[in-house]
């Protein structure tokens, strides 16, 4: 949380044992670190003196009450997994993606999951996503399935999907490729730290661009390697 006031700001103290360089995006504000010495700024850590109200003259916490003139709410987010777990979408056995995912979020080439035909995802767990500009890594996703879509209808088939060992690999993939990193190792939002009960699992694919569009040329370039590709009825 972080307030404004011409009196007094007040900020949610970070976790010094998490807030190692490198950790987290690197604050690069102009003067953000400076300003927790100003004379106008108090630390206050929510999570042990949690916000008891929001007050007409400001917040009220830890017994104390805070008077702002503005206030901005940082409330947190479940990210990459936490907007799709929340649609009920559910695979060909009728397994739902929540509980296909409930130890660890698990896709293939971040773009699609084993038991989910014709399911695309954008900038989910498994790509590049947060790791890099998002614009043009959700370009690159777009243009890959809409490239994907206009093959199969030239085609008549009907079902993309997949394999089950495909999916396991590039997992692995994506878990090996973050093991060197710090990022992986810390608590935050990218290993899911922020949401109670949430997996621990680094879930961005951290091999980036331009290495990440070139291993899913590679894929087609084999033929749709690891990927199962359905014809429909003859008529």
């Amino acid at each position: 949380m972080c307030t404004c006031s011409s009196a007094r700001r007040i900020t949610r103290s970070p976790r010094t044992t998490h807030d190692i360089i490198g950790c987290k995006r690197l604050r690069v504000d102009t003067d953000y670190y400076a300003t927790f010495n100003r004379p106008d700024v108090t630390l206050v850590d929510v999570s042990r003196q949690p916000i008891e109200a929001i007050t007409p003259r400001g917040v009220r916490t830890g017994g104390g009450e805070y008077e702002l003139d503005g206030l901005v709410l940082a409330t947190g987010f479940d990210a990459m997994t936490g907007a799709l777990e929340r649609i009920d979408i559910r695979g060909k056995v009728g397994v739902s993606l929540a509980d296909k995912w409930r130890e660890e979020p698990k896709t293939y080439l971040g773009l699609m999951m084993a038991g989910f035909p014709n399911l695309f995802t954008v900038a989910g767990p498994g790509s590049p996503s947060v790791l890099t500009n998002m614009l043009p890594s959700i370009e690159q996703h777009v243009e890959w399935i809409s490239d994907r879509i206009a093959y199969m209808r030239a085609r008549g088939l009907v079902q993309i999907e997949p394999t089950q060992a495909a999916e396991e690999d590039w997992v692995e993939h994506v878990r090996q490729s973050a093991a060197p990193n710090l990022r992986s190792a810390c608590s935050s939002w990218y290993v899911g730290a922020n949401v109670p009960g949430k997996p621990r699992v680094s879930m961005p694919y951290i091999g980036g661009f331009p290495e990440y569009p070139r291993k899913c040329e590679e894929v087609v370039a084999a033929g749709y390697a690891g990927f199962s590709l359905e014809a429909g009825a003859s008529t």
